[in-house]
């Protein structure tokens, strides 16, 4: 082991810029550089998952000259390498005093002050922005391959993936951009979910698979225009066999990351009818070989096909849905979805509960769209990895429309709906090329 004193730099690496390596020079002047790599998981718990995966940022830091070792490091918090490693110092740059690090770095001084380690802190590199890079290459766009791949690093990084319903390229656009910051980490939408519900009520139609997919395929292509983010196809009943596997074969090439279907048969009708109207559910059998037909039908391992169960829509119990859901796993589902239409999450939690028991269960997709008041982290506290909001953008357009044809009408001018709308300035700039 080398003799020097030994210095720790944690490092995202995803874009790596001409400030990553001021940080990693200054370093090396003080000994041999260790940079614990922040995993997938560790990033994503505060901010966008990164775009290359671990192995690529390994490879990518691995390669620098001033870096003599890299490890790993699993969480945001420093303390957990610190202690095993006990450097002399640690080197970051001057950024993390505010912000969602702030207390992060705290902890960094501390736990080096039990051995006399030292923090080092370099001024913030004038000129460089990662936000800057990362809108940047929002604009340059992505590939189907890293599209596709993407959704399954989410679930495997996130406590949880939110999703959000598009239908059109103006709603994905919005889906795209949309940001908070909560406790100083970003909060923003994972992936989106092209719904067949939205989807036919944006051209007028009704939801029973009167839109072929290839008008669908037309909206995704639209979608895939304007955005670089991971998108869930709604594949209703997924057909016959034979067309599933065109189906998912379709999607893969688009670079969709996943598909769902559900155990109905017959003409679709929208999930949330429930028994009021007639729908038959699948048979197991039949069900697990129309999975099993689009699992084999696919060329990538990225690709999911998630499995929707509907028995407790269709009031069959939770006994059939576990049941199924089991069924469904075996024969090579890579997600289930359960769907309710009750008020409260109650059945939605007995099955999750009862399913994560299943020595092979698989990750489990829900749609509150029925029981919305329930948060997002008593979703995570139960197992949940991906929620889909799933008609929320088509819901909140139809009123605000609605309101500003009838306001025309009855003041016999535009005036008074001025306030329901956005500026001519700003519906503008909500496209990136018309900021120029």
């Amino acid at each position: 082991m080398s003799s020097d004193p030994q210095v720790y730099v944690g490092m995202s690496a995803d874009l790596v810029h001409p400030g990553h390596l001021n940080v990693l020079k200054t370093a090396a002047t003080h000994g041999s550089v260790i940079v614990g790599l922040l995993s997938d998981k560790a990033i994503a718990s505060y901010k966008r998952l990164p775009y290359m995966t671990y192995e690529q940022r390994l490879e990518v830091v691995s390669s620098l000259r001033y870096v003599d070792r890299v490890v790993p490091q699993d969480t945001l918090d420093y303390v957990p390498n610190l202690l095993e490693l006990r450097p002399d110092f640690v080197v970051h740059g001057d950024d993390w005093r505010t912000g969602v690090q702030r207390e992060t770095r705290q902890r960094v001084i501390d736990t080096l002050a039990t051995w006399g380690g030292r923090l080092i802190e370099v001024s913030y590199t004038e000129g460089i922005s990662s936000t800057q890079l990362n809108l940047a290459l929002k604009q340059v766009g992505t590939t189907p391959a890293i599209r596709l791949s993407r959704l399954r690093r989410l679930i495997d990084s996130k406590d949880i993936v939110r999703v959000l319903e598009v239908h059109s390229g103006l709603s994905g656009l919005i889906v795209e951009n949309a940001s908070v910051k909560v406790n100083g980490a970003i909060r923003e939408f994972d992936a989106m979910w092209s719904s067949s519900l939205t989807d036919s009520t944006m051209r007028g139609k009704p939801d029973i698979e009167a839109v072929d997919i290839s008008s669908r395929l037309q909206t995704v292509n639209e979608l895939f225009e304007v955005t670089t983010k991971p998108l869930i196809f709604d594949g209703d009943t997924g057909g016959k066999p034979e067309h599933f596997a065109f189906t998912v074969r379709s999607l893969e090439r688009l670079g969709v990351s996943a598909v769902i279907i559900e155990d109905k048969e017959g003409l679709k009708r929208n999930s949330l009818f429930g028994t009021e109207v007639a729908q038959e559910q699948s048979q197991i059998d039949d069900f697990c070989f129309r999975l099993s037909t689009g699992k084999k039908a696919q060329i990538t391992d990225d690709f999911m096909v998630i499995a929707r169960i509907e028995s407790l829509i269709l009031g069959k119990g939770m006994d059939d849905a576990l049941r199924r859901a089991t069924a469904y796993a075996e024969s090579g589902a890579d997600a289930v979805m359960i769907h309710s239409r009750a008020k409260e999450p109650d059945e939605i939690f007995e099955f999750i509960d009862a399913f994560r028991r299943d020595p092979n269960h698989v990750p489990i997709v829900v749609v509150p769209t029925s029981y919305d008041q329930v948060y997002e982290s008593e979703l995570i506290d139960h197992g949940v990895s991906v929620v889909i909001y799933a008609n929320h953008l088509m819901r909140a357009a139809y009123p605000q429309m609605s309101k500003v044809a009838h306001s025309i009408l009855e003041h016999g001018r535009a005036r008074e709906a001025d306030t329901m709308l956005t500026s001519v300035s700003d519906a503008l700039a909500i496209i990136p090329e018309n900021r120029a």
